[in-house]
């Protein structure tokens, strides 16, 4: 799976989160690309069994699910974290979409123990 299929399969879980159904245009709109290329990428990543298309509604198959929730998971805890130590929140923002997409199974979860350990220490939790 490349990066930006990554990106299209959590924008989808994150527009269905928000708003319940998914169409295109809704894509469009949250990644800022083309109707066109919106359309070729959903329809591979329906090809790919990550999505369906039922007219102009777009969901998640639960191997597009399982990916999506990976990235989002990704996301959410190296944007805390850059944020917790101090990084403007919308450069800590980009930061975490590239972070996200390039770190092994075996690197992310290491850094996510050591994230939530000091993280937790640090808020009087341990």
């Amino acid at each position: 799976m490349h990066e930006s299929g990554e990106d299209y399969l959590e924008s989808v879980l994150r527009i269905s989160r928000q708003k319940g159904n998914v169409r295109a245009i809704d894509i469009v709109r949250d990644l800022g690309v083309s109707k066109p290329s919106v359309s070729v990428a959903v329809h591979s990543l329906e090809d790919g069994g990550y999505l369906k298309i039922d007219g102009y509604q777009i969901t998640l198959t639960d191997a597009g699910r399982e990916i999506a929730e990976r990235v989002i998971e990704r996301h959410e805890l190296f944007h805390r974290f850059l944020v917790s130590l101090g990084v403007d929140d919308a450069v800590a923002e980009k930061d975490a979409c590239r972070i996200e997409h390039t770190l092994s199974v075996e690197s992310f979860q290491a850094m996510k123990d050591f994230i939530e350990k000091h993280m937790a220490e640090d808020a009087g939790q341990v």
